[in-house]
């Protein structure tokens, strides 16, 4: 596999904790907006470049999109912002609540995206690839990172992580307690070194980023036909990425509340779940569940455990024994009505860094009628459904520690 240095733009290292931000999608742009009153360099301002105006505007017109390459721009100007003087690999490592992430910047080959040689495992919307591929081919860069991981190797792992040893250029906790940290490797012996060491790794996973990787490749695409000297080693053809191990990742679970029982009294509705789901109720403290194939239930100020009976997934088959589609092929199409996930309103999705405590106060504020806690979906499970080419429900992992924005940017 290809793993590219590159000439990173990045935070003056006195600025990085100002410049830094959460992923675009990841923030409402209320949320950016209150971020950049308070602070003037935040990267919401290149990313969620509608912050820069103050009446409503179109946040997908070029105008827009425009005002965050200015703002980019005069972030490099003002020296806020520095381009590498040599092409560099970039050791990263994110500490959060015990766990440990090491991996690398760099960037990666929009056409083994297009081979399927950089896995995915799930969808995308065409709307947001569009919106995304605008944003790269106005901007000329890669403002936020897709998330990816290999089959991790320990010979490899360590290449890696022999480089922590030396001093940092970026050593900061952030406003919810992420520690970063990053190295730079500009010398070509080191970087040739890890270099070749992937040339022996048959395939890299999309964790996280899927519409970033897939705006990516759609831009490139455009670039090259916009060039008639395309060569395929121009900028363009490769998209900014961090690299992890599949070991060091750490998925949350992610949760479901409804806003109602599709008209079914709640004894219906429990004689309905009662033919696929063992129930045991618990009572008033949050249940997380402990397993895969267990589910927690929150309805009428009471939690309950579900756990899946026989037949109601096939063992052979890695996506249907998900639990994500073990609830939503068994119970919340069935019996709750809700066919499609991904465009219904009546469904809405809590991360699990929000812990389960949420799922009660949404349910109990009257907003939703009922929540779902799941148990966390395996990397290896990730994987595999990747490997098969296979597709996994909406939303069906939450990663965390997630990157942030304005670490790094790839210009074009």
């Amino acid at each position: 596999m290809i793993v590219r240095p590159f000439k990173g733009l990045r935070p003056r290292k006195d600025m990085i904790e100002k410049v830094a931000a959460k992923p675009y999608d990841v923030v409402t742009t209320e949320e950016a907006k209150r971020e950049a009153e308070k602070n003037p360099y935040t990267f919401y301002k290149v990313t969620r470049p509608e912050i820069n105006f103050n009446e409503d505007v179109d946040s997908h017109s070029n105008e827009v999109i425009l005002k965050g390459k200015e703002v980019l721009e005069q972030f490099q100007k003002d020296g806020i912002m520095i381009l590498e003087d040599k092409p560099a690999i970039y050791v990263y490592k994110e500490e959060w609540n015990g766990l440990s992430q090491i991996g690398i910047y760099a960037t990666f080959s929009t056409e083994e995206y297009r081979e399927g040689k950089i896995k995915k495992h799930e969808l995308t919307r065409k709307d947001k690839e569009d919106e995304r591929a605008k944003h790269v081919k106005l901007l000329k860069a890669h403002t936020g990172p897709v998330f990816l991981m290999y089959r991790s190797v320990p010979e490899l792992d360590e290449l890696i992580i022999k480089h922590t040893s030396k001093i940092p250029e970026y050593d900061y906790t952030d406003e919810i307690g992420i520690h970063h940290t990053l190295w730079i490797i500009k010398d070509e012996n080191e970087i040739n070194e890890i270099v070749e060491a992937f040339k022996t790794v048959d395939a890299f996973y999309i964790a996280d980023g899927h519409h970033r990787a897939a705006a990516a490749a759609r831009a490139a695409e455009e670039f090259a036909k916009e060039n008639p000297n395309h060569t395929g080693e121009e900028e363009y053809n490769f998209f900014l990425a961090v690299l992890f191990p599949h070991n060091q990742l750490n998925i949350l679970d992610y949760n479901r509340v409804i806003r109602d029982l599709n008209g079914l009294t709640e004894k219906e509705f429990f004689e309905k779940i009662s033919q696929k789901f063992e129930i045991k109720e618990i009572g008033n403290t949050p249940y997380k569940p402990q397993e895969k194939h267990e589910f927690g239930m929150y309805l009428n100020k009471k939690w309950y455990k579900l756990i899946a009976k026989e037949g109601t997934y096939d063992k052979n088959d890695v996506v249907s024994s998900l639990d994500v589609s073990i609830l939503q092929e068994n119970l919340l199409r069935p019996i709750l009505g809700i066919e499609n996930p991904r465009t219904d309103k009546r469904i809405d999705f809590v991360g699990g860094i929000k812990g389960i405590e949420e799922l009660q106060k949404l349910v109990d504020n009257g907003e939703f009628k009922v929540a779902f806690a799941l148990y966390p979906t395996s990397i290896n499970d990730l994987m595999q459904v990747a490997d098969e080419g296979k597709i996994m429900p909406p939303k069906s992992t939450w990663f965390e520690p997630k990157l942030k924005s304005g670490i790094l940017v790839h210009l074009i």
